[in-house]
């Protein structure tokens, strides 16, 4: 058996980061937030843990153990968010209205029900509430670059169901 590290020039397998598709809107609120929690909700919790340290015995404090919890939540979702910004992938406007993409505003249609709306975006800014599908859900995928007049296919727990494109923006 080869030892990989005497003598062998191993350099070992680069991973690329995944990116984090989003609209201008989404970047910008994913922005404040960081703006928010880096600023105001550090601080707040950086005096809660000032305070809980004051009291004395940290090994039956409360308030000290949930300022340290909620201390480490956040700077998760710092770090989060900082990946998330750090790998962004800027989605534009969809110039072509001729093929669905992300960024395309899709109206479409199912047999016997009204028409609905759905912008095309990254996972990290879906609200099909909303009217926001992510390119990657199921509905998303078979969505991606049909045309106007063309029925995707979407397999769903309670069976197949078809998807006429009446209007790409």
């Amino acid at each position: 058996m080869k030892n990989l590290n005497s003598g062998s020039h191993f350099t070992g397998i680069l991973m690329k980061r995944p990116s984090h598709y989003l609209t201008p809107q989404g970047q910008a609120k994913l922005k404040a937030e960081l703006t928010e929690l880096k600023g105001p909700r550090r601080e707040e919790i950086s005096k809660r843990l000032r305070s809980a340290i004051q009291m004395g015995d940290l090994s039956e404090n409360a308030d000290y153990h949930k300022a340290k919890e909620d201390q480490a939540f956040l700077e998760g979702r710092i770090l989060e968010i900082e990946t998330i910004l750090r790998d962004t992938v800027l989605i534009k406007k969809s110039k072509n209205q001729e093929q669905v993409s992300l960024g395309s505003h899709v109206t479409i249609q199912e047999t016997g029900s009204p028409s609905e709306t759905y912008h095309l975006v990254g996972p990290k800014e879906a609200d099909p509430g909303n009217g926001r599908i992510s390119h990657e859900s199921p509905i998303g995928k078979a969505l991606m670059d049909k045309k106007v007049g063309e029925v995707a296919k979407v397999e769903t727990p309670s069976g197949i169901i078809e998807l006429k494109i009446l209007k790409i923006e």
